[in-house]
C-alpha cells in the first residue's frame, strides 16, 4: 500500500446540528445559500438554516436539479460574481452539494465552466464552501468529487478538485423524516455501489480497508432488511454516517478502485434520466458477471463475508445473485426498464456516449471497452 490520506472537512453529526454553522462560518462573510427544489422550506430546515445565519449578509439560490446541469448551475455563478459573495453553503443531498461545488470553483475562473468537467481547466481554487446534507447517499459533504451534466449535449461527467472539498458538513439525521421511500432506497443503494467500486477489485492485502468495506456493506444489509421500520432516529443517523463513510476517501486508500459501473450508469441517466442510484443496480450485476474472471477472488470473499454464503465453485455468481436480491429487496431494478421500449437503440446510444466521452477503456483493469460495455448492457436486457 502506498498513499496519501487526508480529509480536512470538519464533521457536526447530530440532531439540532444545523445550528452549529452559526460559530462555523466568519460573520464577515457574504453567504450564498444553494438548495433544491424547496423541500427544505417545508420540512423546517430552510428555517433552521435562516436562524443560524442571523445577523449574516447572505441570499439564496434555489432550483438546483436531481442531476445538476451547467445551464442551471452557471446562473449561480453569475451570482456570485456579480454579488462578491464570499462563501457557499449547499443545504441538500448530492445534487445540490456536487452543483455547489461546480459553481464554487467556476466563479474564480474567468472561462466557461464546462472546462472543468472536460479537463481543459485544473481546478486550484474556489470559494470556500460548506454542506448541510439532507439526503444521505453520495458522500459528496466530505470529498473533493462533483458529477455535472450538461443538458444541451445530455453529457455527465465529472471532476475532483481538493479546493471544493466542502471545510464543514452538518450531518442531523433529523432532516431525513420527510424524505420518500424511493430516495431513501436509493440512498442504500448508491452508498452500496460506491463500497463495491473501491472494493470488488482484486486482493491487495488491504486488510482495514477490505474489513471497514465489508462492515459498510453489512450495515446496508441490515438497513435493508429494517426499510420497513425506517421511521426512528437509530436507523436514520446508521444510513447518514454509514453513506458517507463509503465515499470519504478512506476505504480507497491504497487499494485499485474500479467505476465503471459509475461511467456507464452516468449514460442512462444522462440519456433517459434514470435515477442516479438505480442506473447503477441496473449495470452492476451484469457487469459484475462480464468481468467475473478478473472479479473473482473478491466477489468470493464477499459471499463469504457479507453474505456468509457457503463455498463451493460457483460462489462468485451466487455472490452476484445475492446483490441482485438486496437490490429487488427495496423494490430497485437490475434490468433496463426505465426507457422506452427500444432497447437496442438505447445500448447504442449509451455506447456512442461513451465513446465520445473517452471511456472506451474502464475498469481497474481497463478491460472493459467499447464492446464488452455493450455485452454488459445486453446482458442487463436478457
Amino acid at each position: 500500500m502506498q498513499f496519501s490520506y487526508v480529509n480536512p472537512t470538519q464533521i457536526q453529526f447530530g440532531q439540532g446540528q444545523i445550528a452549529s454553522i452559526s460559530g462555523l462560518i466568519p460573520k464577515q462573510q457574504k453567504v450564498l445559500v444553494i438548495y433544491g427544489g424547496g423541500s427544505i422550506k417545508s420540512n423546517g430546515v430552510y428555517e433552521q438554516v435562516g436562524a443560524a445565519l442571523e445577523g449574516y449578509d447572505w441570499l439564496e439560490f434555489s432550483g438546483v436539479e436531481a442531476n445538476p446541469t451547467a445551464e442551471t448551475l452557471n446562473k449561480a455563478v453569475a451570482i456570485v460574481k456579480e454579488q462578491g459573495v464570499d462563501y457557499i453553503l449547499a443545504v441538500g443531498g448530492g445534487s445540490v452539494i456536487d452543483g455547489s461545488k461546480y459553481v464554487a470553483a467556476a466563479a474564480l475562473y474567468e472561462g466557461d465552466g464546462w472546462d472543468i468537467l472536460e479537463g481543459k481547466h485544473q481546478v486550484t481554487e474556489a470559494v470556500p464552501l460548506a454542506a448541510i446534507l439532507t439526503l444521505p447517499a453520495t458522500g459528496s459533504e466530505s470529498n473533493m468529487g462533483a458529477v455535472i451534466t450538461k443538458a444541451a449535449t445530455q453529457t455527465k461527467l465529472a471532476f475532483l478538485a481538493p479546493a471544493v472539498q466542502p471545510k464543514f458538513a452538518v450531518m442531523d439525521p433529523d432532516v431525513m423524516k420527510t424524505l420518500p421511500e424511493r430516495q431513501l432506497a436509493n440512498g442504500i443503494v448508491d452508498a452500496w455501489v460506491h463500497t463495491c467500486e473501491q472494493y470488488l477489485t482484486f486482493p491487495a492485502d488491504a486488510m482495514v480497508q477490505d474489513g471497514y468495506a465489508e462492515a459498510l456493506l453489512k450495515n446496508l444489509r441490515v438497513l435493508a432488511s429494517q426499510f420497513a421500520d425506517r421511521d426512528n432516529d437509530s436507523w436514520r443517523a446508521n444510513l447518514m454516517w454509514t453513506a458517507n463513510q463509503a465515499l470519504n476517501g478512506l476505504i480507497g486508500a491504497g487499494v485499485a478502485q474500479d467505476w465503471a459501473t459509475h461511467m456507464i450508469g452516468h449514460e442512462l441517466t444522462a440519456l433517459y434520466g434514470v435515477d442516479h442510484a438505480r442506473s447503477l443496480a441496473i449495470v452492476q450485476p451484469s457487469l459484475l458477471r462480464n468481468q467475473m474472471a478478473d472479479k473473482k477472488a473478491k466477489l468470493e470473499q464477499m459471499g463469504r463475508n457479507v453474505f456468509g454464503l457457503d463455498a463451493g465453485d460457483d460462489l462468485a455468481e451466487r455472490t452476484v445473485q445475492a446483490i441482485e436480491a438486496f437490490y429487488h429487496s427495496l423494490d430497485v431494478p437490475t434490468q433496463l426498464t426505465e426507457h422506452g421500449a427500444d432497447k437496442a437503440a438505447a445500448i447504442s446510444s449509451i455506447v456512442g456516449n461513451l465513446e465520445s466521452h473517452g471511456m472506451t477503456a474502464l475498469g481497474e483493469h481497463q478491460k472493459i471497452s467499447l464492446e464488452q460495455s455493450r455485452e454488459l448492457l445486453e446482458q442487463a436486457v436478457a
